[in-house]
């Protein structure tokens, strides 16, 4: 579909599958604007893309995701830049193999994975609605199915932090986010999804060491592209196909089953509520809950 017409807005575009999103829907002919952490990765990156897309609008906008002063700035400069917000790309990610937290004390994996794109999607909440029909598309992943249960109260500062099940379970917060997302923007005409990019060969891994570093060098040869991984989401940020569709879990361009616990709704609405104390909103800035 055609996006001459559309802003989009993608977290973690300096590389990997936020790069290669960024790329589809610049070829598609939107306005994107970069969310990076390094200004300098991120000139760099639009210039591959304008290389590739030639006349490509872009943007390159700096905020570190894990800080929640630098997540109210970016969503700051989106508001006063941007006329319109059609498609918000929740893309960013990291994967933590030594415990770090953040200035406000919150362990990193959990505060740039979730708690940064939940506050970001909540402080845009105003230009997506007036650019409905909008889109909300969250970057999971198929790990999140090994969550077999949420350790609510070590669930911000991961205290028995073991880096590959904190990942996993900011994986399972993703999609329980956008199950309650798309149920409080279920009369705005924004929707909300989340993409499962498949076992993709990112820069992700790339300090693994141990048990999960071997692994990763292992399965190296069975990963596949960031190119590939970043189909799901240009499918869901541009198709027409999916216009109305909400809530969904998508894998390979196509609705996939996640897991029974990440749809618990009690869990979702728990969540929410932790969500919004730990990021500083009040219920005048939260989207509301429509019951």
């Amino acid at each position: 579909m055609p996006m001459h017409d559309k802003t989009c807005l993608v977290t973690g575009a300096s590389s990997g599958i936020g790069k290669a999103t960024a790329l589809g829907l610049a070829h598609r002919g939107a306005r994107v604007a970069l969310a990076v952490r390094d200004h300098g990765r991120g000139e760099a990156a639009a210039d591959e893309i304008r290389q590739r897309v030639p006349g490509a609008r872009l943007d390159v906008l700096t905020a570190d995701l894990t800080k929640l002063s630098d997540v109210r700035a970016l969503a700051s400069r989106v508001r006063d830049r941007y006329r319109r917000l059609d498609v918000l790309v929740n893309n960013a990610g990291v994967v933590m193999f030594h415990r770090q937290v953040t200035p406000e004390g919150l362990e990193t994996t959990f505060a740039a994975n979730h708690l940064g794109p939940f506050l970001l999607t909540n402080l845009l909440r105003d230009p997506l609605a007036k650019s409905a029909p909008a889109r909300v598309i969250t970057v999971s992943s198929s790990g999140h199915k090994h969550v077999r249960n949420l350790p609510w109260n070590d669930l911000s500062t991961a205290q028995q932090f073991r880096p590959l099940r904190v990942y996993q379970t900011t994986k399972l917060l993703n999609v329980l986010f956008t199950a309650e997302l798309s149920r409080r923007l279920a009369a705005s005409g924004v929707t909300a999804n989340c993409a499962d990019p498949g076992f993709v060969r990112t820069h992700l891994g790339r300090h693994a060491t141990g048990g999960f570093g071997l692994f990763l060098k292992i399965t190296r040869p069975f990963q596949v592209s960031v190119e590939a991984g970043a189909e799901t989401s240009i499918y869901l940020a541009s198709s027409s196909e999916v216009a109305e569709v909400t809530g969904g879990y998508f894998a390979k361009s196509c609705p996939a089953v996640p897991s029974a616990l990440s749809q618990d709704r009690e869990a979702a609405e728990r969540l929410w509520q932790l969500s919004t104390q730990l990021s500083g909103l009040d219920t005048e800035h939260t989207i509301p809950n429509p019951t």
